[in-house]
C-alpha cells in the first residue's frame, strides 16, 4: 500500500487522480452554503414539545411568518403627535418587501411613554439568511419622520437578523483565520520557507473535497448541515489534517537520515507512521459518528458532517501529501535537509532530557501532576452550563438585544415572543381558563380555531430567556397536559426543551464515547492496563480544561454562563483529538519497548515524539482559537476550552504525566499482551543517542 502512494511513477497517478477530485469538487463545494439549513427546525430536537407545535402552527396560518416589533421610547410622555408619527410608520411599514399580513398598532404603554408596532415578516426560500436585510428596511422606514422617538426592533425577527449578520461569513472568517495561525505556526515549526505549503495545499484539497461530498448528501441524501457544522467542518479538517501531516512529515525526515531513495524513505514512513495516523482518523470519526444519537438537530447533525471531514482529510494527508512530497524531493527541507547518514539531533533534546529527569522519580512526578490536575478541576464549580440568555449570547450588544430591553422596560417582558398553546378546540374555554390561572402568564389572546384544534398566545411577565420564564413553560405544560393532551411551544419553550436535551445528550455521548475511544485503544495497544490508564488521564485533561476555562469565562471574560451543549462539544473534541497525542505517543513506545523495554522504550518514544506533537498540538489549538473571531459567546467558549484543553493534554498529560505513569508501572501498561512479560532493560541516568530521534525543527 505504502508504495502505491510514493512509487516512481505511481506518485505521478496518485497526483492525477487528486488533480481530477479537486475539478470536480471545486464547483460542487461552493454550493454548500445554498444547502444549509439554518431555521428552527435544523437547531431543534426533533421530538421535543415545541417543535411538534412548531408543527401544528402551520394550520393556523402560513409558518414563514414571524413578527417584528418596533418599540418607540420617549424621554417624557409620548404626545399626539408622537402617535401621529408612528400611524404614518404603519403606513409605510406595511410598504416594506418581506412584509407579510397586517402591521398592528401603534399600542401605548401602560406608563405612557412608549408605543409598539407589530410587524408581521416572511421568511423567503433562503430562510434566515435574508432577514438582515429585511430587518433593517424595517428600522429604516419606522425611524422615518419619528426623530424625536428612540426607535428599538425588538421580537424573533430582530434576534434572527442578528443571529443571521453573526454568522454572515462564518465559513470564509474561519478559513482564512485558520489558514493564517496554521501558516504562521508551519512556518516556526518548519523553519522553512516552502514546506509549509506542502501541508497546507493538501489541507485545502481536503476540505474542498470533503464539503463536495457533504454538499452532495445534503442535496440528494437528506443530511442536515448547518452554520455551525460548517464552520466546525474548516476548524476540524485543517486542525486535524495538519495533525497528520506533521507526524507523517516528521518520519520520513527520521527515514530520510537513514535511507538514500527518498522513495524508499517515504514508504517505510508510512508503514511505520500509518497505523497511528489511521488509528487517531478513525478515533476521532467514529467519536463523531456518535453524536447521531444527539436529540438536539444541531448536534446530531455535526457528527456526520465531522466525521466524513476527517475521513477526507485522512486519505488526503496518506496519499496526496506524501505524492507531493516524494515528487518535490529532499530541497523542500531547505535550509534544514535531512541527508542520509545525517545525526539525529535530538538525541540528547529538551524531550529526551525532559524524560531522563522524570525517570528518576516518576511516581513522585504523576502523583503531583495529577494532583495539580485535579486542582484545576475545581474551577467546574463556577460551570454553569444551564443556557446562555439572549442578551448574552453574543460578545458585543447587538440591536434586537437593545429593544427587548426596551420593550421589557415598558410592555410585559415576554410581549414579544408569547407561548404558544394548541389543544382541542373542543376544550376551548378549559385550555385559556388553565393558561390564564397560571403563575407567571400575563395575558393570554384570543383564540384561533381550526378544525379540532385551538390555538392561544400567551404573554409571559418575566423576560422569555429568563429561569423565571423557563420555570412558567414548565408549570402552563402541568396545567394543561391533561385537558386534551394540549401542548405548549414558542420560542421560551424551544429554549427549555433544547437544555433538556442537551443534558439527556450529555448524559448519554459521553459515557458512549469514552467506551469507543476504549475499545479503539485495546485493539491498537493490545491490552488493557494501558487503554484504561490513557482513558483515565484524558478524563482528568477534560476536567481540568473545563475547570480553567470555567475560571477564565467568569473572571476574565465576564461570560454569563455557558451554552447547555459546551461540555459535550468540548469532551467529543478534546476527548477525539486529543486521544490522538496519546494514540502517536503509546503506539511509538510500543515499538521500542519491543526491541529495548518498556521503560527504555518510554524515553526513547517521548525523546522522538516529543517535538512533532507539541506542535501538532499548537496547531490544533490555533485552529480552535480561530472560533474566537466569531461574535458569538458559544464559538468563542468552545474555542478556548478546546484550544486551552489541547494545549494542556500536550504538554502536560501526554508529555508528564502519561510518561511518568508509564516508567512508574514498565511492562505492567501491556498486560495482558506477551510484551507484558518482556524483561526490562535499565533505564539510563542521562539521555542517549538512540537513532530514531527527530530533527528539533518539527
Amino acid at each position: 500500500m505504502a508504495w502505491l502512494v510514493c512509487g516512481r511513477w505511481t506518485k505521478w497517478v496518485v497526483l492525477g487522480l487528486w488533480v481530477v477530485v479537486l475539478a470536480i469538487a471545486g464547483p460542487l463545494a461552493g454550493k454548500l452554503t445554498g444547502v444549509q439549513s439554518n431555521d428552527n427546525e435544523a437547531w431543534l430536537p426533533g421530538e421535543a414539545e415545541a417543535t411538534q407545535v412548531a408543527d401544528l402552527q402551520a394550520r393556523f396560518g402560513p409558518d414563514d411568518v414571524a413578527p417584528a416589533v418596533v418599540v418607540y421610547e420617549s424621554g417624557s410622555a409620548i404626545t399626539p403627535a408622537d402617535q401621529a408619527a408612528a400611524k404614518e410608520a404603519v403606513a409605510r411599514l406595511q410598504r416594506v418587501p418581506g412584509v407579510e399580513g397586517q402591521v398592528t398598532g401603534p399600542v401605548p404603554a401602560q406608563d405612557g411613554r412608549a408605543l409598539q408596532i407589530i410587524v408581521p415578516v416572511k421568511f423567503d426560500e433562503d430562510g434566515w439568511e435574508k432577514l438582515a436585510d429585511v430587518a433593517d428596511d424595517i428600522k429604516a422606514a419606522a425611524g422615518t419622520g419619528t426623530e424625536g422617538l428612540d426607535m428599538h426592533l425588538a421580537g424573533p425577527v430582530a434576534t434572527a437578523a442578528d443571529s443571521a449578520e453573526a454568522f454572515e461569513g462564518i465559513d470564509g472568517t474561519l478559513l482564512y483565520t485558520t489558514l493564517a495561525i496554521v501558516t504562521i505556526i508551519l512556518l516556526i515549526t518548519y523553519r522553512s520557507p516552502v514546506l509549509w505549503l506542502l501541508p497546507i495545499v493538501s489541507a485545502g484539497v481536503a476540505l474542498i473535497t470533503a464539503q463536495a461530498v457533504i454538499y452532495l448528501l445534503a442535496e440528494y441524501a437528506g443530511l442536515v448541515v448547518n452554520a455551525q457544522s460548517a464552520g466546525i467542518l474548516t476548524v476540524l479538517v485543517f486542525g486535524a489534517g495538519t495533525d497528520y501531516a506533521l507526524l507523517l512529515v516528521a518520519r520520513y525526515r527520521e527515514e530520510l537520515r537513514r535511507h538514500h531513495d527518498r522513495h524508499e524513505a517515504m514508504a517505510l514512513a508510512l508503514h511505520r507512521a500509518g497505523p497511528a495516523v489511521i488509528a487517531s482518523a478513525a478515533t476521532v470519526a467514529i467519536g463523531m459518528s456518535c453524536l447521531v444519537l444527539a436529540e438536539v438537530n444541531s448536534t446530531s447533525g455535526l457528527g456526520p458532517v465531522a466525521a466524513l471531514g476527517i475521513v477526507v482529510g485522512l486519505l488526503a494527508m496518506i496519499t496526496l501529501l506524501p505524492a507531493l512530497l516524494v515528487i518535490f524531493g529532499r530541497w523542500i527541507f531547505w535550509p534544514i535537509r535531512p541527508r542520509e547518514g545525517t545525526p539525529e539531533p535530538t538525541a540528547t533534546g529538551l524531550w529526551a532530557r525532559l524524560g531522563t529527569r522524570i525517570a528518576r522519580r516518576p511516581r513522585t512526578v504523576w502523583i503531583v501532576t495529577a494532583l495539580a490536575l485535579g486542582a484545576m478541576s475545581l474551577g467546574l464549580f463556577q460551570l454553569k452550563a444551564d443556557g446562555l440568555p439572549q442578551a448574552e449570547q453574543f460578545v458585543n450588544t447587538p440591536s434586537s438585544v437593545t429593544g427587548e430591553e426596551a420593550l421589557a422596560r415598558h410592555f410585559p417582558a415576554g410581549q414579544g415572543q408569547p407561548l404558544v398553546v394548541i389543544g382541542a378546540s373542543g376544550q376551548s374555554a378549559q385550555i385559556r381558563e388553565a393558561v390564564a390561572a397560571t403563575p407567571g402568564i400575563s395575558e393570554v389572546g384570543q383564540p384561533v380555531t381550526n378544525g379540532d384544534l385551538v390555538m392561544y398566545e400567551a404573554v409571559l411577565a418575566s423576560a422569555p430567556d429568563s429561569d423565571e420564564a423557563m420555570a412558567t413553560v414548565e408549570r402552563v405544560r402541568d396545567a394543561v397536559h391533561p385537558i386534551g393532551d394540549a401542548q405548549v411551544g414558542g420560542m421560551t419553550a424551544m429554549t427549555l426543551d433544547i437544555n433538556t436535551s442537551n443534558s439527556h445528550d450529555n448524559r448519554l455521548i459521553i459515557p458512549l464515547v469514552l467506551l469507543v475511544v476504549l475499545v479503539i485503544l485495546g485493539l491498537l495497544l493490545r491490552a488493557i492496563v494501558a487503554p484504561l490508564l490513557l482513558i483515565a488521564t484524558v478524563v482528568l485533561s477534560f476536567a481540568a480544561a473545563l475547570g480553567v476555562s470555567a475560571l477564565v469565562f467568569r473572571y476574565v471574560f465576564d461570560f454569563a454562563g455557558e451554552d447547555t451543549s459546551f461540555p459535550l462539544y468540548v469532551f467529543v473534541f478534546l476527548v477525539a483529538l486529543g486521544i490522538d497525542y496519546n494514540i502517536f505517543l503509546m503506539t511509538r513506545v510500543r515499538e521500542e519497548a519491543q526491541k529495548h523495554g518498556t521503560r527504555r522504550g518510554a524515553l526513547i518514544g517521548l525523546g522522538a515524539t516529543g517535538g512533532v506533537i507539541t506542535s501538532a498540538g499548537i496547531v490544533l489549538a490555533g485552529t480552535f482559537a480561530a472560533l474566537g473571531s466569531l461574535p458569538l459567546v458559544a464559538f468563542a467558549e468552545i474555542g478556548f476550552a478546546v484550544a486551552f484543553g489541547v494545549l494542556l493534554d500536550t504538554l502536560i498529560v501526554r508529555s508528564v504525566l502519561v510518561t511518568a505513569l508509564t516508567l512508574d508501572l514498565g511492562r505492567v501498561m501491556w498486560w495482558p499482551s506477551r510484551l507484558a512479560r518482556r524483561p526490562e532493560s535499565p533505564v539510563p541516568v542521562s539521555p542517549a543517542p538512540t537513532g530514531r530521534d527527530l530533527d528539533p525543527a518539527v
